[in-house]
């Protein structure tokens, strides 16, 4: 057998491990949501959700080393980051942001799983770029919920994974949230090794994945006609990070 016969084959294996514990730890989640009437969001997300995420990285011999990670707070946030894999969802929910919760591709809502966890922890699920009425509505509804909850969201700005080795056009949702809600903007860069990242395809890792939080972005001041000239000014910071972790991960 081929050493690419035998990549393929530990893959699939690993593809199917990491089913199996996504789909185990998602009937259990809806059976303590069940016993909690659903009530208990932050512990299905923070606690549950959090442990499937880096159980799956760990079967993939990803391991998941976070810096300056931010204090527990009441304040609202709005995080950010780079999206450049696959591994990227596993990261995001590995995290346990506190009070969260996360925009995601309404592709990943078609995985059982994954669709049901992101029910359960109050993913807002989005459409392709294509459908504009459809995302102004999607993003109308979140800012209504988050204004009146509270909490805080997560959005990657790419939109979408970027392959390309470079930082990705940055879209205005996250920004036009962060200043209507008047919440700092809080990034992160996930600094993904080339050699480990699947990019578009699943076969990650072994390796060390590095999540760089930053100082938040204070936004009380932003105006809705700013968007463009605040959010290329956060995308040039995500390009400077970009070129420091690339060399450096460490």
């Amino acid at each position: 057998m081929t050493a690419g016969a035998n990549r393929k084959r530990f893959c699939r294996s690993k593809v199917v491990l990491t089913i199996l514990l996504m789909t185990l730890g998602s009937i259990a989640m809806l059976l303590v949501a069940l016993l909690t009437a659903f009530r208990a969001r932050r512990y299905y997300s923070e606690q549950m959700a959090a442990r499937l995420g880096r159980w799956s990285l760990r079967i993939w011999g990803v391991r998941l080393i976070v810096h300056d990670a931010p204090a527990e707070t009441t304040e609202q946030r709005v995080y950010i980051s780079n999206h450049t894999s696959t591994i990227d969802v596993f990261a995001l929910i590995g995290l346990a942001l506190p009070n969260t919760r996360f925009f995601m591709s309404g592709f990943l809502r078609k995985l059982l799983p994954l669709g049901l966890i992101g029910y359960l922890v109050g993913t807002f699920w989005t459409v392709p770029q294509v459908y504009p009425e459809k995302r102004v509505e999607i993003f109308r509804r979140a800012e209504s919920v988050l204004r009146r909850s509270g909490e805080s969201v997560y959005l990657s700005p790419e939109g979408k994974r970027v392959t390309t080795g470079d930082v990705g056009a940055f879209n205005k949702g996250s920004f036009h949230l962060a200043t209507v809600l008047r919440a700092p903007i809080l990034p992160f860069y996930i600094a993904t090794p080339p050699e480990l990242d699947p990019g578009m395809g699943y076969c990650a890792g072994p390796g060390e994945v590095h999540v760089y939080f930053k100082p938040a972005i204070v936004t009380t001041g932003w105006k809705l006609e700013d968007l463009v000239k605040n959010k290329e000014r956060v995308r040039d910071l995500f390009v400077e990070w970009h070129h420091e972790y690339r060399k450096s991960p460490a």
